[in-house]
């Protein structure tokens, strides 16, 4: 009887870990453009998926909403947006019903700086890891793919390049634009060198990175001219390691 009962304990127990929900993370290093939508769609493994927007890096820029719109519209998914500079009014849902109820969340470009002060004064980082903790996946591509991760290079400040603290939900510092813009690529590998930021990932443009459980699941890329990269330090010089790819369109 007694073997019997530590049986059915460790059969439950095996059964609580498989019903964890997965931790999934996809981060372009550029725009999120109808390719890496539909990607992300995928991931939610659910038809027509409620996909939300989140321009708070752009200001909300009614711009990127239309465009928003416009791109999802071909698309197999249930478009919203989540506005941050907004006024109170009882019809409004929070924050977090609004983050809760769906299936994907899509994070915008910008300035990653400003994105991450409104989020902190709003509590939003906070709905947001318990949205992830959920299993709802958390997406995006600038701003977007660097607010995951413990840190890395933004230009929200005037003048030159600088370093910004995010959200550590990838423990691991996270560079997008790896070879679009001048300067990122040999200022991410002298922090990562120099020990100011710690060893992590970088992304051109059209290549992104599928992370489950914080762990690197995958690479993909739109074209096969992008990629993506591990950078680290080995015997006191900068690693560059170029990750295997697989084209999606």
């Amino acid at each position: 009887m007694k073997t019997l009962y530590l049986a059915l304990v460790m059969t439950m127990f095996v059964i609580g870990l498989h019903a964890q929900p997965i931790r999934t993370i996809f981060i372009t290093g550029g725009n999120f453009g109808p390719t890496f939508i539909n990607y992300v769609a995928a991931l939610t493994k659910r038809p027509n998926p409620k996909i939300c927007f989140i321009p708070t890096a752009s200001a909300d820029d009614p711009y990127s909403i239309i465009h928003w719109y416009q791109v999802c519209a071909e698309l197999p998914v249930k478009p919203y947006v989540l506005r941050t500079f907004l006024n109170s009014s009882p019809d409004q849902k929070t924050f977090e019903e609004t983050i809760m109820s769906m299936d994907a969340i899509v994070v915008g470009g910008g300035s990653t700086l400003n994105m991450i002060a409104i989020w902190r004064a709003q509590g939003i980082d906070t709905v947001l890891r318990k949205a992830y903790q959920k299993g709802i996946v958390m997406a995006g591509g600038s701003a977007g793919s660097l607010c995951w991760f413990t840190g890395g290079i933004t230009d929200s400040r005037p003048v030159q390049l600088s370093f910004v603290d995010c959200l550590g939900f990838i423990p691991t510092s996270h560079c997008p634009h790896y070879h679009s813009e001048p300067g990122r690529k040999p200022l991410y590998q002298q922090a990562v060198l120099s020990g100011k930021l710690a060893p992590g990932y970088a992304c051109d443009d059209k290549a992104g990175i599928l992370f489950e459980n914080e762990k690197l699941i995958k690479s993909v890329a739109a074209d096969s001219t992008s990629h993506t990269y591990f950078v680290s330090v080995a015997a006191g010089k900068i690693k560059e390691e170029e990750l295997p790819v697989e084209l999606i369109r």
